[in-house]
C-alpha cells in the first residue's frame, strides 16, 4: 500500500483547543478532502471546524438534509477518489446504520466520528455517555468487521482523526472514532507533529474491485473517472460487481473474505495501552474517558499499598481478546468501568478467564475516580 509523509497544516508545536477540533485538524492533516454532515449535539463544532477549514484549503464540504443523506454524500466522495468524513452523535449514528452496511459491503474506506451522548433516543443531548460501543459493531444487520477507534485525550481525537484514514484506506473498510462527549468538549494542549503518514489507496482499474485471490485480501479500488467499469451495488456481488443473489458459494466466499481480512490483521489493527501491569495483582480495563479516571485511581490504589494497573483499550473493534486474555493470566481480577450497562464487560469476560467484575455509570455524568477508588475496595 503506497504512503507518503505530508507536511503539517498546522504550524508545528504546542495548540491549544478542544477534542471535537483537534478530530477535525487530525483528519485534515491526513488529507481529508471532502465531508458531508448535519449538525448535532454534541459533535457540531467539528462539523463547524470543518466547515471553515475546507474552504481554505480548497477543499469540499457540505451540509446535507439529514444524517442519512451525510453519510451516503461521504460514500459517493469516496468513490469519486475522496477521502471523506462525517461526524454525528447517537440519534444520527442510528440513521447511519443502513449505509454502514451498504459501505461495509461494498468496501467503502470512509471515517465516522461519533461522539457520543447520553441516550437511548434524544436521551440527554448535552450529557455524556458511552452506549454506542455494540452498536458500532452489530448496529448494521449481517456480517462485517468494522474499526472503532476509542480516544482519551483532545492529543488522542487529532492522532486517531488521522489514523482513522490510513485504516479505512489500508483495509477499505468504515472506521469510526467513538469518542464521547467529554473528550469532544475537552480543552487540552496538544502538540501537532511537523507531519503525518498518509496511507493513499490502490487504484487498479484493471483488477477486479471487489476480489482477491487471497482468502483475506483487500482489491485494489479505482475512482469512478479511473477508467473502471464500476459497478457499486449493496446486493451479493462477484469480484467484478456483478450481482449474484442467488448464488451461495459467492456470497459465502464475500462475507466470509471481509470478515477475514480485518480479523486476520486483528494485531496490526488492534492497540492498547499498559499502565502499571508489572506487579499487578488487579487491574482495570477501561477505555475513553473513563480510562483517565481508572489511571487517576490506580494511583490513589497504589498509593495507599493495592497492586493495580490499567489496561487502556484504543481499540474496541476489533476487539483486542488477546490483549485482555494475556492480562488475565497475569492477574487476580479485573475491574471494568463504563458509562453504559456493560458492553464492553461482556467481551472482557469472554476474554478474560478470571474474576471480572463491573462498575456501571448511565447518569450523563463521567465516572469520578472516587468512585472508582470505593469500588475497587470492595470488589477485591
Amino acid at each position: 500500500m503506497p504512503t507518503e509523509t505530508v507536511e503539517s497544516l498546522l504550524t508545528p508545536g504546542t495548540h491549544y483547543m478542544s477534542g471535537n477540533e483537534a478530530a477535525a485538524e487530525g483528519a485534515l492533516a491526513a488529507g481529508c478532502d471532502f465531508y458531508a454532515g448535519y449538525p448535532i449535539t454534541p459533535s457540531s463544532e467539528i462539523m463547524e471546524r470543518m466547515a471553515r477549514r475546507l474552504p481554505e484549503l480548497g477543499r469540499r464540504f457540505a451540509q446535507m438534509e439529514d444524517e442519512i443523506a451525510s453519510v451516503c454524500a461521504v460514500i459517493g466522495a469516496s468513490w469519486a477518489g475522496a477521502r471523506a468524513m462525517t461526524a454525528t452523535s447517537g440519534p444520527g449514528f442510528s440513521l447511519m446504520m443502513e449505509a454502514l452496511g451498504y459501505a461495509a459491503f461494498t468496501e467503502t474506506p470512509m471515517v465516522i466520528v461519533d461522539v457520543q451522548r447520553a441516550g437511548p433516543c434524544t436521551g440527554q443531548a448535552t450529557r455524556v455517555g458511552a452506549g454506542d460501543v455494540m452498536q458500532a459493531k452489530w448496529g448494521s444487520h449481517g456480517d462485517y468487521q468494522p474499526v472503532a477507534l476509542s480516544p482519551w485525550s483532545v492529543q488522542e481525537m487529532y492522532a486517531m482523526g488521522a489514523e482513522a484514514f490510513n485504516l479505512a484506506e489500508r483495509y477499505r473498510v468504515p472506521v469510526i472514532v467513538l469518542a464521547e462527549e467529554a473528550v469532544g468538549h475537552l480543552y487540552e494542549r496538544i502538540e501537532v507533529p511537523p507531519s503525518t503518514r498518509v496511507v493513499r489507496r490502490e487504484r487498479d482499474p484493471r483488477a477486479a474491485p471487489f476480489g482477491t485471490e487471497e482468502p483475506d485480501g483487500v482489491p485494489p479500488m479505482p475512482a469512478f473517472g479511473d477508467g473502471a467499469r464500476l459497478l457499486v451495488t449493496g446486493s451479493t456481488h462477484d469480484p467484478r460487481g456483478f450481482r449474484r443473489t442467488e448464488d451461495p458459494d459467492v456470497h459465502r466466499r464475500l462475507v466470509e473474505r471481509l470478515s477475514r481480512k480485518i480479523l486476520a490483521r486483528r494485531t496490526e489493527i488492534c492497540r492498547t495501552e499498559a499502565h502499571l501491569l508489572e506487579d499487578a495483582e488487579a487491574a482495570f480495563v477501561a477505555y475513553g474517558f473513563t480510562a483517565r479516571s481508572a489511571l487517576q485511581a490506580v494511583r490513589e490504589l497504589r498509593a495507599g499499598g493495592r497492586r493495580v494497573g490499567l489496561l487502556r483499550l484504543q481499540t474496541l473493534w476489533p476487539f483486542p481478546g488477546e490483549a485482555v486474555a494475556d492480562l488475565g493470566r497475569r492477574v487476580g481480577r479485573i475491574l471494568v468501568p463504563e458509562m453504559n450497562l456493560g458492553q464492553v464487560e461482556g467481551e472482557v469476560r469472554k476474554a478474560a478467564g478470571c474474576p471480572v467484575a463491573a462498575y456501571h455509570q448511565v447518569d450523563g455524568r463521567v465516572i469520578h475516580p472516587d468512585a472508582l477508588v470505593s469500588w475497587a475496595l470492595e470488589a477485591a
